[in-house]
């Protein structure tokens, strides 16, 4: 909206500033921030107010959960959507259509969170949105933003799937991109979903992957930088880099509560759009496989819950002690500072190698 206004005077100089999606992408990520901040603490009460005893903790889940963590609010992810929806709307260019679609999908990933959410709540047990309700409606989302993004992206480009480490090589998916898209994007979703099931533990990997995000954004938009390091450029999706700064600027705000112990759980509220959201930034700027190594913890968890469920109904017999993996060193006896602390090094690694993607060709 900001930069709309600016760009229509060009009387003062200093305005230019707003046209630099650097800059604009450093307010997004302050003005974020200074929202949660502020917002945080009356947005944890009102939730208290109204859910009295907090989020139903799972019976057959670590026994130490069902006494700290019970009272603790959750739907925190409302202050995230809040901050990140305001930020971006403030400093992104509006007539951007990347930044819709992006959009679109975080609100619906959202609404979808925060039906599963109050649901829970008011039936006081784990079980939510049915599974296959959940899905459909997941997957409807990310196959209207697959088609919509494959719209916006240049044609030589809109249909293929590019690959890490490699200069040229493109697969072309055909009709099936958009179908690809759906699994990028829900897959993501559900795989933020089951990493957050400790205090800050979701929340610190997706600020790296955003941060990760929001450079390679700025590099695939801009011509001169796509070809120095020779990737495929797609105009337009450099103010993506404004919407993932606004996501870090939310999450460092949302950390402020959620850091062990937790004021506040962000719930399927938060953790399904944000996943989301880190999917369809990737499938834009055509990273999406760059996305499975920057993400590789989110993938890790989500493996551990696939291997657990296989392995169990093919022997009777589990793998892990429990599924997610964090789960599984919580009954081995480590503290949960620790397992969070190691896992954020984990993100922090993969974060890094995904980094690498961009100059290793």
């Amino acid at each position: 909206m900001l930069y709309l206004l600016v760009s229509q005077h060009d009387h003062a100089p200093f305005l230019n500033l707003f046209r630099y999606i650097t800059f604009r992408s450093g307010a997004a990520c302050l003005t974020a921030l200074m929202i949660s901040l502020l917002f945080g603490g009356p947005v944890i009460r009102m939730l208290r107010r109204i859910q009295r005893e907090g989020q139903p903790i799972r019976a057959s889940g670590p026994e130490r959960h069902l006494l700290e963590k019970a009272g603790t609010p959750t739907m925190g992810g409302v202050l995230i959507l809040l901050s990140l929806f305001i930020s971006t709307l403030l400093w992104a260019d509006l007539k951007n259509g990347f930044v819709w679609a992006v959009l679109f999908v975080t609100a619906g990933f959202g609404a979808v969170g925060f039906a599963d959410d109050y649901l829970k709540l008011s039936r006081r047990n784990t079980a939510g949105v049915p599974g296959k309700v959940r899905l459909f409606c997941e997957f409807l989302t990310s196959l209207i933003a697959g088609y919509w993004l494959q719209h916006l992206m240049p044609p030589e480009l809109a249909n293929k799937l590019a690959f890490p480490f490699v200069k040229e090589a493109l697969l072309p998916l055909g009709f099936a991109f958009p179908i690809f898209a759906m699994i990028v994007i829900t897959g993501f979703g559900n795989a933020v979903n089951f990493t957050d099931g400790l205090d800050g533990l979701a929340t610190v990997p997706v600020i790296i992957a955003a941060l990760v995000f929001a450079l390679i954004s700025y590099l695939v938009g801009n011509h001169v930088f796509a070809d120095y390091l020779q990737l495929h450029a797609v105009p337009g999706t450099g103010e993506l880099g404004v919407f993932c700064a606004a996501l870090v600027g939310a999450g460092l705000g949302f950390l402020w509560y959620n850091a062990p112990p937790a004021a506040v759980f962000m719930g399927d509220t938060g953790s399904l759009p944000l996943g989301g959201a880190l999917g369809a930034v990737a499938v834009a700027v055509k990273h999406e496989l760059v996305l499975c190594i920057v993400g590789g913890l989110f993938v890790i968890e989500t493996l551990s819950v696939i291997i657990q469920v296989g392995w169990f109904k093919r022997t009777g017999r589990r793998v892990f002690l429990m599924a997610p993996l964090h789960h599984h060193f919580e009954k081995k006896g480590w503290q949960e500072p620790k397992i969070v602390i190691r896992f954020w090094i984990v993100a922090i690694i993969f974060g890094l190698c995904g980094l690498a993607t961009l100059k290793i060709r």
